[in-house]
């Protein structure tokens, strides 16, 4: 089924550097089948940090954000809340669903609505409901920005660490196959240069690219069929799609196993 031509993808993460861990390599996937990526972090990482003032960590890591979603070949898009101040507010509502209605994707990739941190199940809900007003002139987005009407399928990612906040793990309903772009992924993380102290001193991480990989192959092992694995479960399409539009599923075909 060639639909890759004329789609559109959408990541929605939470702090820079989530993307890069939790869905990048179906991005990279995604671009090689041609289709067109945006890239936007809801956080502007300004708390990431034991060495820099606020103002500078916040310049630097949308920097760093930036080279990323340059090297991916993404749109990127400006953060708009401070770190933890990602909380379920109609403003930030209203701004995500601006960005969504520019972008219009077909495809929309957020983060787990299970996870260890309340950043980023909020960016998760907030980012479910933006969503869910592409065809809503009533509802004005900030600033306003036109509706669209067409189907959107809405992809969670596994939660980073792949455990709740309750320590159960989250079970992914279907495997991308990322072992071919495991390379691009890491070095698209690295481009985050400003976490590598900082993930280490907080939460100790030896490194951070390697904790990526760890988890990439943890993932491929819960496949039981990859080298190196991302894990999507589909949000329930009602108010978004036909239950049968499944453009991420179709594009990627030959790389997926499900669970």
């Amino acid at each position: 089924m060639d639909t890759s031509t004329h789609m559109t993808a959408m990541a929605i993460g939470c702090h820079p550097d989530d993307i890069e861990f939790m869905m990048s390599g179906t991005l990279f996937l995604l671009k090689e089948q041609g289709v067109t990526l945006h890239y936007m972090n809801v956080a502007n990482g300004n708390c990431g940090t034991l060495e820099y003032g606020r103002e500078e960590i916040e310049d630097i890591r949308r920097k760093e954000a930036q080279n990323a979603a340059d090297f991916l070949g993404a749109t990127w898009y400006p953060s708009i809340a401070n770190d933890l101040e990602v909380v379920y507010d109609l403003d930030l509502v209203r701004k995500v669903a601006s960005v969504i209605r520019k972008a219009r994707p077909d495809i929309l990739l957020v983060p787990a609505l299970l996870d260890y941190m309340e950043d980023h199940m909020n960016t998760a809900r907030i980012a479910v409901t933006a969503a869910f007003t592409n065809a809503m002139p009533n509802f004005k987005t900030i600033p306003d920005t036109p509706t669209f009407q067409k189907e959107v399928a809405l992809y969670h990612a596994l939660p980073y660490g792949l455990h709740d906040g309750l320590q159960n793990k989250v079970k992914a309903q279907f495997y991308t196959d990322i072992s071919a772009v495991i390379d691009k992924k890491e070095k698209m993380l690295s481009m985050h240069n400003s976490q590598r102290n900082w993930l280490d001193d907080s939460q100790k991480l030896d490194s951070y690219v390697q904790t990526m990989r760890d988890m990439s192959h943890q993932v491929g092992k819960d496949s039981k069929a990859f080298d190196f694995a991302e894990g999507w479960i589909r949000h329930n399409p009602l108010g978004y799609s036909s239950p049968q539009f499944t453009p991420l599923e179709d594009v990627l075909e030959e790389h997926i196993v499900h669970s």
